[in-house]
C-alpha cells in the first residue's frame, strides 16, 4: 500500500478565506490536533507577513509534537538580487521550521507582467532560493504556482521551472491548480508529464473554483503525486482550497492508499467539526462523510431498507469516520422509521410504545411541528412518551424524561425611543433544584435576551451549559391564511465542543415558540451529558 503524505495549508491558505481570522492561540492549538490527527505538515504561515505569524512560529517550536513537520511559507528571491541577503529567505530560515516551502511563478505571463523580470531571471530566481535553503539544511518544497495555466500558455517554459526547482534539491515539486479552472483528465495528463520529466516527487495543490478540487487532487494522486495540500473542510480565498476531509477519506476508505496515522480516520468527523468551531463557521450539513446530513435517511424505503442493511442507501459506514447515522422523522415516517430512529434506544421489540411515538409524532406535524431538523426535540418526545406510556417496560439504561427546571413565568420587553436603537430585555423566574431563580438579562433582540436570562438562571445548577451556543434560528408560518394570528414554528440549531442538535417550538405566538425551542436546546444538552458521564 503506498503512501501519500498529507500537507495542511488551513492557517494560511485557509485562512485567506472571507471571514476567517485565527487567533495566534488557534494556530497552536490547530497545530496540535492536527499533529493528533496525523497530518504530515503544517504550513503554518509567512513569517514576514504579520506579526502574529512571526510569534507563532517562535511559539511553535515549544509544542511537543510527535508526527507533524511544521512548514514557513515565502517566496523566492527578488529579482536581480542574491539569495544571501533576501530578507523573504532570511525570514524562513529565521523561523527554524525543518521544512521551507517556496513558491515561484510558471506562468510566463506572470514572469513578465506580474513580475516584471525575464523569463531567465525568473529561473535564476527559481533555482537559487530553492540551492540556498537546501544548503542550509532544510527540507525544501517548490510551490509551482499556476502551474496549469502556465504549461497551458507555455509548456516548455513551465517544465523549465519544475526543472530549476528540482536541479537546485526541491524534495517535492507542488503542481498548483492556482486558479481552479483545470479539469481533472487535464490534472491527470499534465502530471504524468511532469512526473517522466522530474527527478524528484510531485505534490498537487488544487483551487475549487469549478467545484472540482477534490475531483482533481485524487486524478493527480492516480497520476503519480505523492503529497496532497489543502485545508481542513476546504476553507480558503474564492470558493476555496480542496477540502482534505473528502480526499483523506476518498483516498484511504476508496482507493486503499496510506494516510495519516492508524485509526486516524475515525477523529475526521470530530476534527472536523473541530476547524469549524476554531474558524467561527457553521457546519455544512451537507458536506461528505463529516457533515451532519451525509449519512441521514428520510422516510419511506430508505428507512426501510437502512433499517434491513444499511449498505442499501450508504457508501461506507458511518463510524469510519467518527460520524453516525441519522433517521430522520418527518410526515413520509412510519412505523419502520420510528423503529430505526429509536433503535439506539433499545425499545424496538416495545411495538406499543412505537406506535404510541409515532402517534404523538403525527399529532404535533399535524399542529406544525417538524421534527427533520429536529432531532433533539424528537429525542425528548421520546423519553415523554416513554415515560407516560409503561416506564418499567423501558430498559433502564434509557433514561426517561425528568424535568430540569420549571418554568414559573417569562416576561419580554422591548422600549423603543425616537432615533435609538430598541432595547430589549427578558426576565424568567424557573423552580431549579427547588430553589427560585429570577434573573434578567438585555439582548440584541426578544429571543436573545430569553436564551440569556434563562442561561443565567441555570448555569450555577448546570456549569457544561456555558459550553453551548446557538448557531442558528429560523421562523416559518405554517399556517399564512390565518394572517398574523397564523402560528409559527420555530426551529433552533445549537451546538457544543463535540456535537450539534436542533429543536423545534410551535404556538401562534413566536416568542412563545422560541421559548419552547430554547428550552428543548437546553434540556436535549443536560440529557446528553448525563448519558456520556460529564
Amino acid at each position: 500500500m503506498s503512501r501519500v503524505s498529507i500537507y495542511d495549508t488551513t492557517l494560511r491558505d485557509g485562512s485567506q478565506g472571507e471571514g476567517v481570522n485565527f487567533s495566534l492561540q488557534d494556530k497552536l492549538l490547530l497545530t496540535r490536533r492536527l499533529d493528533e490527527l496525523g497530518v504530515d505538515y503544517v504550513e503554518g504561515g509567512y513569517p514576514l507577513s504579520n506579526p502574529k505569524d512571526f510569534e507563532y512560529f517562535q511559539a511553535v517550536r515549544d509544542l511537543p509534537l510527535k508526527h507533524t513537520k511544521v512548514c514557513a511559507f515565502g517566496m523566492t528571491r527578488r529579482k536581480n538580487s542574491p539569495p544571501e541577503t533576501d530578507t523573504c529567505l532570511k525570514a524562513l530560515l529565521d523561523a527554524q521550521t525543518p521544512v521551507v516551502t517556496i513558491v515561484g511563478k510558471t506562468w510566463d505571463f506572470h514572469v513578465t507582467d506580474v513580475l516584471g523580470t525575464t523569463l531567465e531571471e525568473n529561473l535564476k530566481m527559481i533555482a537559487d532560493s530553492v540551492g540556498f535553503c537546501k544548503s542550509q539544511g532544510r527540507e525544501v518544497f517548490y510551490d509551482a504556482e499556476h502551474f496549469f495555466d502556465g504549461y497551458r500558455a507555455n509548456p516548455d517554459y513551465a517544465l523549465q521551472t519544475l526543472k530549476a526547482a528540482a536541479g537546485a534539491g526541491a524534495n517535492v515539486v507542488i503542481l498548483c491548480d492556482t486558479n481552479g479552472g483545470t479539469m481533472p483528465e487535464r490534472v491527470a495528463e499534465v502530471v504524468q508529464i511532469a512526473k517522466r520529466e522530474l527527478p524528484c516527487e510531485i505534490g498537487i495543490h488544487c483551487h475549487n473554483d469549478c467545484e472540482l478540487a477534490v475531483a482533481n487532487t485524487l486524478a493527480a494522486v492516480r497520476s503519480g503525486a505523492t503529497q496532497v495540500q489543502g485545508t481542513m473542510n476546504g476553507i480558503g480565498e474564492r470558493c476555496g482550497n480542496v477540502d482534505l476531509v473528502s480526499t483523506i477519506a476518498n483516498l484511504a476508505l476508496k482507493y486503499g492508499y496510506e494516510v495519516l496515522k492508524p485509526e486516524s480516520l475515525k477523529r475526521l468527523t470530530e476534527s472536523s467539526r473541530y476547524v469549524y468551531e476554531l474558524a467561527n463557521l457553521n457546519f455544512r450539513p451537507g458536506q461528505p462523510f463529516v457533515g451532519q446530513s451525509a449519512f441521514a435517511h428520510k422516510g419511506g424505503m430508505h428507512t426501510h431498507a437502512v433499517a434491513k442493511d444499511p449498505t442499501s442507501y450508504e457508501h461506507i459506514r458511518p463510524e469510519q469516520v467518527g460520524n453516525e447515522r441519522r433517521i430522520l422523522v418527518s410526515e413520509l415516517s412510519g412505523q419502520a422509521t420510528i423503529l430505526a430512529k429509536t433503535a439506539k434506544y433499545q425499545l424496538s421489540n416495545n411495538k406499543p410504545l412505537m406506535t404510541k411515538i409515532l402517534a404523538a409524532v403525527q399529532n404535533l406535524e399535524n399542529q406544525g411541528y417538524e421534527f427533520e431538523a429536529a432531532e433533539a426535540s424528537f429525542d425528548l418526545l421520546v423519553r415523554k412518551t416513554a415515560k407516560e406510556h409503561k416506564p418499567w417496560e423501558v430498559d433502564k439504561t434509557f433514561k426517561l424524561y425528568k424535568p430540569w427546571f420549571e418554568r414559573i413565568t417569562y416576561r419580554v420587553n422591548i422600549e423603543a425611543r425616537e432615533e435609538a436603537t430598541p432595547v430589549t430585555e427578558a426576565t424568567v423566574r424557573l423552580k431549579v433544584a427547588g430553589q427560585i431563580e429570577h434573573t434578567a438579562s438585555e439582548g440584541d433582540g426578544p429571543v436573545n435576551a430569553l436564551d440569556a436570562a434563562l442561561r443565567k438562571a441555570l448555569v450555577r445548577f448546570y456549569p457544561r451549559l456555558s459550553e453551548m451556543q446557538l448557531v442558528d434560528y429560523k421562523v416559518r408560518v405554517v399556517n399564512p391564511r390565518a394572517g398574523t394570528a397564523a402560528r409559527v414554528r420555530v426551529v433552533i440549531e445549537s451546538r457544543d465542543g463535540t456535537d450539534v442538535w436542533g429543536t423545534v417550538g410551535v404556538s401562534e405566538n413566536v416568542i412563545e415558540a422560541s421559548w419552547l425551542a430554547l428550552v428543548d436546546a437546553l434540556e436535549y444538552k443536560l440529557f446528553k451529558d448525563e448519558e456520556q458521564g460529564k
